[in-house]
């Protein structure tokens, strides 16, 4: 079982991610200039600061040859994941709902923050329980959500104190109504081993997705 990991210009996390999905699966590296996915059962779009960011977040990426693929992937029910920069890019693709405005303080932060499980009915939280606590480290500039989506599209709210962006209704990660998309702003990359990280929650993701590609 392989899931890919996609690297843009500018992305800065790709090398976490394989590293996060090697713990599951077999990481495969994709490259944006290339549309051939490889054959993977799933794709983690990664963060970072692809194209330099430049426009908005995301809005070059979305053009790039592997996220027609992404998206073509996606339509017929293949598991991907967005982090950060990735969760920007889907947004931009219009594979998820809403759209990631700058920080209510207008800055970059970095910190570690407590995410509360709305859902498990995606699988990236198969393997978490509804109010289940994740502590994942977050670091962005435009990371505040906004926009109309479905309560059960939510999977993932900053936990009361911890929305430290802006985003409306504490939302900290989306899905797409089949729930085989979604993305987050905070990084579960960073999250898969407690001897560096302090944290191993962000692996559930992982394995969740691991989870559903081998189904």
């Amino acid at each position: 079982m392989k899931l890919g990991v996609i690297t843009f210009p500018g992305t800065c996390d790709d090398a976490d991610a394989r590293i996060a999905v090697s713990k599951v699966a077999e990481a495969v590296p994709l490259w944006h200039g290339d549309s051939d996915l490889k054959g993977v059962d799933g794709v983690v779009v990664p963060g970072g600061f692809s194209y330099g960011d430049y426009l908005r977040a995301g809005a070059i990426a979305r053009f790039s040859p592997v996220m027609e693929s992404v998206i073509r992937f996606a339509n017929e029910g293949g598991p991907v994941l967005g982090i950060c920069n990735g969760f920007q890019i889907l947004c931009e693709a219009g594979l998820l709902p809403g759209a990631l405005l700058p920080n209510k303080e207008l800055r970059f932060v970095f910190r570690q923050v407590e995410l509360e499980v709305v859902t498990t009915a995606t699988p990236f939280t198969s393997t978490c329980a509804v109010g289940d606590r994740l502590s994942i480290p977050a670091k962005h500039m435009t990371g505040c959500f906004f926009g109309e989506v479905p309560e059960e599209q939510v999977v993932l709210r900053y936990a009361e104190g911890e929305n430290f962006n802006g985003s409306q209704d504490d939302i900290a990660g989306v899905m797409n109504a089949q729930g085989n998309v979604m993305g987050l702003m905070p990084h579960p990359e960073h999250a898969v081993e407690t001897l560096v990280g302090g944290s191993a929650d962000g692996l559930k993701l992982f394995e969740g997705m691991a989870r559903v590609a081998v189904a």
